[in-house]
């Protein structure tokens, strides 16, 4: 289990398999990030970095687990990578993309040719950031995000058997 406390700023440290995370809060709300990448060392660099700047992030490095916590849980964005040992981060956008279609998606990849940016857009991404970047292009990409999107951490999610939409209240 790993786990940061930042109690300047207020932020928790969560992976997937964390039987126990590790919280300290501010008055402010907490914006939730879910953040699947298979690289253990870029996943816990990517994380410290943005719980530093008051994220919760919840990780995971397949699609299987993406799927998962995005269905179980609400977040205020999704950052994907591109290649996931089930599959591709694609195919993760889209299926998070059946049962939620307005919390922002950022990929951040190695892989750097447009044709990849292209359909991560096409895929339901708002943005495709090519790694390794500054840190702070991606902690500013991430806020700009989730400031433009307007998201509030709970989304009305659609069924996936009916397709019906339930209210935060009801999930």
């Amino acid at each position: 289990m790993s786990s940061i406390n930042n109690s300047k700023q207020g932020s928790w440290f969560v992976t997937a398999d964390s039987p126990r995370p590790t919280l300290v809060m501010n008055s402010e709300k907490v914006r939730r990030i879910l953040y699947i990448e298979d690289h253990a060392d870029t996943r816990e660099l990517v994380t410290l970095l943005l719980a530093q700047k008051s994220y919760e992030v919840i990780t995971g490095s397949t699609i299987e687990s993406g799927v998962a916590l995005a269905g179980a849980q609400d977040f205020d964005l999704y950052l994907l990578d591109s290649w996931l040992p089930d599959g591709s981060g694609l195919e993760l956008c889209k299926q998070i993309r059946q049962f939620d279609k307005t919390t922002p998606i950022l990929f951040y990849s190695a892989a750097a040719y447009a044709k990849d940016s292209d359909l991560a857009l096409k895929c339901g991404a708002q943005a495709y950031l090519v790694k390794p970047s500054q840190p702070s292009e991606l902690c500013d990409l991430v806020n700009d995000l989730i400031k433009r999107s307007g998201q509030t951490g709970r989304r009305p999610r659609t069924c996936l058997s009916c397709g019906a939409q339930t209210s935060p209240q009801q999930a």
